[in-house]
């Protein structure tokens, strides 16, 4: 492969982080910056986290099996928007954070950059980019207004898929709504649940990031490894306003096989999402998901199954609101879950918000014997401020 072909998706990527530069300068009128400066203090009782290479759940946990600790976090989030005709906008999202310490990956670096051609029925999208499926994280820069950690379905999406590419939609009416894209550069999409299961978190992954699994690493955002176009499709149906009920499948179509020192896995699944009470004091929202990804070696293959599922009800009230969610997610190497979660926010005016949150996640990974670990789960306070310009 030559060098103008491995640096092709890269470029995209960075080609649309420079429109907001010259936007800036060119147009002030259509330029916006804006984003969240969040704060989290958490009284954590887990084993070692996923994100240090254990196999607790949350995105912090204690130094050892069945203790606890407190651990403190910190993320900004800054996006822009650029609009200089009525087609044309363009969106970019960068972060820094502070993590508690052994905790691997970057700590800045870009979460979203693409650009949108559009018109009254239809949208061209092309760039690095969140598909539109979450039902929960539904507040700019892919956060979530309900509660604090994501359920198990979002916080995979948030760390494993994102594509590279080009996306269509078209909306024939108010009621229906038609998507495709192609994308590359998620040939490792897969690798987390296989390596350590399911976990619970916020933490977004940025592009050619690092994470770690037990017993090494992956990078679930980096140029593409088999110069194979995935594939996805969605379907969605609403009432506006009112309620909407979406389907989506999606296939990265990796070719097996190592590669510059990372391994694909071909990862295939379907999400089902509804959503009603959008505009009203009472929100009900929920997702399934189930698929499989398989990995390639020498003498054969390695395929997981996994599922999950969510339910979210939401009810605000001037100030306040209140959120508690339920799920249950598995594999098929016997890891079978459940987990709760209630949240309350009080939203002091428009740009500051403070809450305080408790989750429970109770599963085993019984491949995590074998590193000491027989309880993965465990529970979490998270006390959050976070403030909005």
């Amino acid at each position: 492969m030559n060098p103008p072909e491995i640096h092709r998706s890269s470029f995209i990527v960075h080609r649309c982080l420079l429109a907001f530069i010259f936007a800036s300068a060119a147009n002030a009128q259509t330029f916006q910056l804006f984003g969240y400066l969040t704060g989290h203090s958490a009284y954590v009782k887990a084993p070692p986290s996923w994100a240090t290479g254990g196999f607790g759940r949350f995105d912090a946990g204690a130094d050892t099996a069945g203790d606890h600790a407190t651990r403190s976090s910190a993320v900004a989030q800054v996006g822009a928007e650029w609009s200089p005709t009525t087609w044309l906008t363009a969106h970019g999202q960068v972060l820094a954070r502070s993590e508690p310490s052994g905790t691997k990956g970057r700590r800045f670096g870009v979460v979203e950059a693409y650009a949108d051609l559009h018109g009254e029925k239809w949208r061209l999208r092309g760039g690095y980019f969140f598909l539109g499926t979450s039902r929960e994280n539904v507040d700019p820069l892919w956060t979530s207004p309900y509660t604090i950690t994501y359920s198990a379905l979002n916080t995979w999406i948030g760390q494993e898929v994102r594509p590279v590419g080009v996306d269509l939609q078209y909306s024939p009416s108010f009621y229906v709504t038609l998507g495709a894209t192609a994308f590359r550069d998620n040939d490792t999409m897969g690798t987390l649940p296989a390596g350590r299961g399911w976990t619970f978190g916020s933490r977004l992954t940025v592009y050619d990031e690092e994470l770690a699994v037990p017993d090494g690493t992956t990078k679930p955002f980096t140029r593409d490894l088999d110069d194979k176009w995935g594939h996805s499709e969605r379907v969605r149906v609403q009432i506006p306003e009112r309620a909407m009920l979406q389907v989506t499948h999606l296939d990265n179509r990796s070719e097996l096989g190592e590669r510059r020192g990372l391994d694909p896995w071909r990862t295939r699944f379907n999400i089902v999402g509804a959503q009603v009470g959008t505009t009203g004091p009472w929100t009900l929202a929920g997702e399934w998901m189930s698929g499989d990804t398989t990995i390639g070696f020498r003498r054969g293959t390695f395929t997981l199954d996994f599922e999950t599922a969510y339910l979210l009800g939401s009810y605000k009230h001037e100030h306040d609101r209140l959120s508690v969610r339920v799920e249950r997610f598995s594999t098929s190497v016997n890891e079978d879950g459940k987990a709760w979660t209630v949240a309350w926010f009080r939203e002091r005016n428009a740009n500051l918000r403070a809450g305080i949150e408790y989750v429970r996640v109770s599963g085993d990974r019984p491949d995590a014997t074998g590193f000491g670990v027989i309880q993965t789960g465990g529970s979490m306070v998270t006390i959050e401020l976070r403030y909005k310009f």
